[in-house]
């Protein structure tokens, strides 16, 4: 043990910090979530190798997007003891979804980008003509992507 509490097996709240680039508020809330369960030695917490594990897939999860309410769901289906089957089906199945909700989104902000720069296109054209006397044509029209499933 060393001189702020932590040993081989254990990290104190700053070197978790340090660790992972997160604030102690950060592991505060998770804590308060009871995504992670630090050993409470007075008023220091100490993180176990565990909770460094959990923490790694908590940060995961939220890159993803994930709610927490997934991700507690997730750490929980890691101690039932069928070998994480059940834990990699429920993570596949959440893992689909949410892929499919950013391909949707990519789409969707391919869409605005392509349709901004003609935008923009048609601007910098306008400012290009500034001398000449012709009555200023309108905005081209943007075609509207087709519904889903149409």
């Amino acid at each position: 043990m060393n001189g702020d509490g932590a040993t081989a097996d254990t990290m104190t709240i700053r070197q978790m910090c340090d660790a992972f680039d997160v604030t102690a508020r950060t592991l505060r809330f998770y804590e308060s979530k009871d995504l992670l369960a630090p050993i409470r030695s007075g008023t220091r917490r100490l993180f176990t190798r565990r909770d460094r594990a959990r923490l790694k897939l908590i940060l995961r999860g939220r890159r993803f997007g994930f709610t927490l309410d997934e991700i507690g769901e997730l750490l929980d289906l890691y101690d039932i003891g069928d070998g994480q089957a059940t834990q990699l089906r429920r993570t596949l199945e959440i893992a689909s979804a949410h892929l499919a909700s950013l391909e949707h989104r990519r789409r969707d902000l391919d869409e605005a980008i392509a349709e901004l720069k003609a935008q923009m296109e048609w601007g910098e054209a306008r400012l290009g003509r500034k001398g000449a006397r012709a009555a200023p044509r309108p905005l081209p029209e943007t075609p509207r992507p087709a519904a889903p499933g149409a």
